[in-house]
């Protein structure tokens, strides 16, 4: 018996008007998740806790069975492992965004309206790590961009370490109990970074931070990249948002130790990449989304199912339906997930028997198109196939799986453990 267990990013959503009252995926044609969930079991988790808006990271840690309150030392520091930077116990690692800076620190937008070509951000990073000298304390800086908007910045003390106490520039997201949590209504104004503790460390990490925003805006502002931009009538790529510093890598569980299988993970984002990777597991990022979802789906399903023979449980997040949510497009948001069902649990299906394969399907958080933001709202879980009996639902939804046999798992890192007990029988 082997396990293959499916994230969905974002894809848990409230019932919305436009939708007739319901919510994407219940609105979405998905027979072949439908077909799992009847020849299985459903319910609802917090991925996370209730009343814990997570990040994908902080959620990713969860599901893959950690306790995140226990585990998590920032997303920063994830990102940079999944990016393949080198990093060490004393650097300092952001996450980091391209976006656009208006007047009085206003942000006009924290992603540039997502039409930052890779192009475009490989120019504007090759002149930051050109130009920038740092000068509120001795140290070495790493930027890289990633995917879209996305960068990563690693810093290297050249004498002592650095520490990931420090506040976000990012007004969207904050600190709860330690870890990064999305805030609701959020007023978009570019923060400080400021030290959370009273050392040195959190200090002159504070300082590095706010000096290597101030000198990049600065390069940026009237880089030829922007000014070309302007020119069309874009947002400008002007300002580097921060957040989720970390200063120590994780000390996960080695997963495949703890609890005696060979675990591998595909995945589109580097966070994702990199807990895996930092869990013992075989960890491959996958090529980034090319705008064609049938032909991204299709590489996602044959990549799995050629290495399929060579492990016993397998990982797979698949970025989709998290954008359009955050975007408030819950048209397209369905569209996704309908294409995800057809394009890629559909081929699979077709290949894989569910008499010796269990399968596991959830999302990492909910990204409801009201709100924009991630939230705490429980998102849909479905175990199906080997000895697991049948529930006969009418359809995989939110709705249908509040009254499924799971119930309601209160914290995400409970799951894997279930599922592993379920996978020994």
């Amino acid at each position: 018996m082997k396990l293959i267990y499916i994230a969905i990013d974002g894809m848990g959503d409230l019932p919305i008007a436009e939708l007739g009252n319901k919510t994407p995926l219940e609105a979405a044609k998905t027979p072949n998740m439908d077909f799992l969930a009847k020849n299985g079991k459903t319910g609802l988790m917090y991925t996370v806790g209730k009343g814990v808006a997570p990040e994908s990271d902080v959620a990713v840690i969860s599901l893959l069975g950690y306790d995140p309150f226990t585990y998590s030392t920032g997303r920063g520091i994830i990102e940079a492992v999944g990016a393949g930077i080198d990093v060490a116990d004393g650097d300092l690692a952001l996450r980091c965004n391209f976006a656009t800076l208006g007047k009085g620190k206003e942000i006009l937008d924290r992603r540039v309206k997502r039409t930052l070509t890779a192009e475009e951000a490989a120019e504007l990073t090759e002149a930051v790590n050109e130009k920038v000298t740092l000068e509120s304390c001795p140290a070495t800086f790493d930027f890289r961009s990633t995917l879209g908007h996305r960068a990563v910045l690693v810093f290297k003390s050249k004498g002592g370490c650095l520490s990931g106490k420090i506040s976000n520039s990012d007004p969207a997201y904050s600190y709860v109990n330690g870890i990064g949590v999305a805030t609701p209504n959020a007023e978009m104004v570019l923060k400080k970074s400021l030290p959370l503790d009273g050392t040195e460390e959190a200090r002159k990490s504070a300082a590095l931070v706010n000096e290597f925003i101030e000198k990049t805006h600065e390069i940026w502002e009237n880089h030829p990249v922007n000014k070309k931009r302007a020119a069309e009538g874009k947002l400008k790529a002007n300002v580097v948002l921060t957040r989720d510093a970390g200063s120590q890598l994780p000390n996960f569980f080695n997963i495949n130790e703890r609890y005696n299988v060979n675990f591998a993970a595909l995945a589109d984002m580097h966070a994702e990449s990199g807990i895996a990777h930092l869990a013992g597991m075989e960890a491959t990022l996958l090529p980034p989304p090319s705008g064609d979802l049938e032909k991204d789906c299709a590489v996602r399903v044959k990549k799995l199912l050629d290495i399929l023979p060579s492990y016993d449980c397998f990982y797979i997040h698949l970025k989709g339906p998290d954008e359009p949510g955050h975007d408030g497009n819950c048209n397209l948001k369905t569209e996704i997930i309908a294409a995800i069902d057809k394009h890629f649990f559909g081929p699979l299906l077709k290949e894989i028997s569910l008499k010796d394969h269990m399968f596991c399907v959830t999302c990492d958080h909910a990204t409801p198109c009201a709100l924009k933001v991630h939230s705490d709202t429980p998102v849909p879980v479905l175990i199906s196939g080997g000895k697991i009996t049948d529930e006969k639902i009418g359809k995989f939804s939110e709705r249908n799986c509040e009254n499924g046999s799971l119930g309601v798992i209160d914290r995400g890192c409970e799951l894997m453990p279930k599922l592993m007990e379920l996978l020994k029988k």
